[in-house]
């Protein structure tokens, strides 16, 4: 396990109240546990930030498979950046909605392009990008 740092958070009484019930809706075990993960996440952001970090995401669309040609085109960009695609899961939701996650690591800048790339193709109803780390660096 790695080394521990014990410190100490004042809040005012309001904040902490609202932070204990923050971790009650999220079953958190601990506070320590949910500082841990907003550090993270503070972390995480910054890594984005920068034109230069490793980052993982996933991009997730929804579209309607019967639209001319964009599966073709959704298929070709995924083509265009397979240096930062690892994968894509592919779901039919009704007969006419599908619905894409496609997992990307890779050069924060490239990752970024693609994802905002796949969002605005038209025919694509819906898409959101969520950014993560690639782990390297946090505990």
């Amino acid at each position: 396990m790695p080394d521990l740092v014990r410190f100490t958070v004042s809040l005012p009484a309001r904040l902490s109240a609202a932070f204990d019930q923050y971790l009650s809706r999220r079953d958190y075990p601990s506070r320590s546990e949910a500082v841990r993960d907003l550090i993270r996440d503070a972390l995480i952001e910054e890594q984005w930030a920068s034109s230069v970090a490793e980052v993982a995401g996933t991009v997730t669309i929804v579209y309607d498979h019967h639209r001319r040609e964009l599966t073709d085109r959704l298929t070709r960009l995924q083509h265009d950046y397979h240096d930062v695609v690892l994968s894509t899961t592919h779901v039919h939701l009704d007969h006419d909605n599908c619905l894409e996650v496609i997992i990307l690591r890779g050069p924060v800048e490239r990752v970024r392009a693609i994802g905002n790339r796949l969002m605005s193709i038209r025919g694509v109803k819906h898409g959101k990008m969520t950014c993560t780390s690639s782990g390297a660096g946090l505990e």
